[in-house]
Formats: structure tokens, sequence, C-alpha cells
């Protein structure tokens, strides 16, 4: 069973960057990215990488980031 966590400040950020735990991304109620890790952030990108050479730019104001841990 996993454990899902909305990431909405900066310090929730901080955290899945610090403790590379894979995220979920939902825009308009769509999972658009699974497994990924985020690597970086401001106020209104977040950038997420789910592998060697794939990097994908979210705005924050339009999705919703999930963290999701094992039990």
């Amino acid at each position: 069973m996993a454990i899902n966590r909305k990431l909405m400040t900066d310090p929730d950020f901080e955290e899945a960057v610090k403790r590379k735990y894979p995220v979920r991304v939902f825009k308009d109620d769509y999972i658009v990215n699974n497994g990924g890790t985020v690597i970086r952030f401001d106020d209104s990108i977040v950038v997420i990488q789910s592998s060697v050479s794939d990097l994908v730019y979210y705005t924050r104001q339009e999705c919703e980031f999930f963290e999701v841990r094992k039990k």
C-alpha cells in the first residue's frame, strides 16, 4: 500500500528533492507523469526527471503533485 502526500508548499518540494521520492503529476484530473523525481522547483515551475535524458517542466498553478511513499 502506498502513501500519497500532496506537495503544496516550498518546504514540501524541498523535502521531495532531498529524499528523492517518486512523484505523480496530475493535470486537468489526468495523470501526466508517474515515477519521476523532483530535481528543481521555483514559484512557478517544477522540474521532474524520469530518466537520464527525460526532463519535464510543469507549472505549479496548472498541476497537482503527489509524493508516493511505500508503506
